[in-house]
């Protein structure tokens, strides 16, 4: 509660992967929502290992939310992205363990559906989400990331290009940071990217 005062708050899993053009903007529009929560749901092949949400076909709207089911009522996980209004100090708070001992981030999401405050929002074709918290997990996200630098020669998360091209650093700053890399592959690409020669 002091860390957060009366802020919202955004939270990501630590093994949760992301990737997708538009995904930056969900994340300002969810932002911006300010009352409720925003999660993210992504179709997966086998829903039984998340929390799954389940839709009203016709309106598109959430209407159930589940953890880890054994007959998942839809093939939606939700992953872990979650946008919270500041309401949700007390509604974590007042989370009790679940029947595995654990405190839930359905339960969470479950008391927003409650409330008419939980938007969902469908990560479609186009978006990769990969949860690295298995073994496979971690092996999958690794290839996917290296097929994508290797064959569009860009870097799918490399915080000072984010921060330089949300204006937060300037080029020289940006270039500072490429000689402090040395030579490494980063260092080279930090420093093409502030000469303005990445792609």
């Amino acid at each position: 509660r002091e860390f957060i005062g009366s802020d919202a708050v955004a939270l990501v899993l630590g093994d949760n992967i992301f990737y997708g053009s538009g995904l930056s903007a969900k994340c300002r529009a969810a932002r911006e929502r300010g009352k409720g929560a925003t999660v993210f749901g992504y179709q997966v092949r086998d829903a039984k290992a998340y929390g799954v949400a389940e839709f009203e076909p016709e309106t598109g709207k959430v209407i159930s939310i589940e953890e880890k089911p054994k007959v998942p009522k839809s093939n939606w996980a939700v992953t872990g992205l979650y946008f919270y209004d500041n309401d949700v100090l007390d509604i974590a708070e007042a989370i009790e363990p679940s029947d595995r001992g654990e405190l839930e981030i359905t339960d969470v999401n479950r008391a927003y559906l409650e409330r008419g405050d939980l938007h969902v929002e469908q990560l479609g074709r186009g978006y990769a989400w990969l949860d690295t918290g298995t073994f496979d997990g971690l092996h999958e996200a690794s290839a996917f990331v290296r097929t994508l630098e290797h064959r569009q020669g860009i870097k799918i998360l490399c915080p000072e290009e984010i921060a330089f091209n949300q204006g937060y650093l300037s080029r020289k700053q940006l270039a500072r940071r490429a000689h402090a890399m040395g030579k490494s592959e980063y260092g080279r690409y930090l420093s093409k990217t502030a000469k303005g020669e990445a792609l």
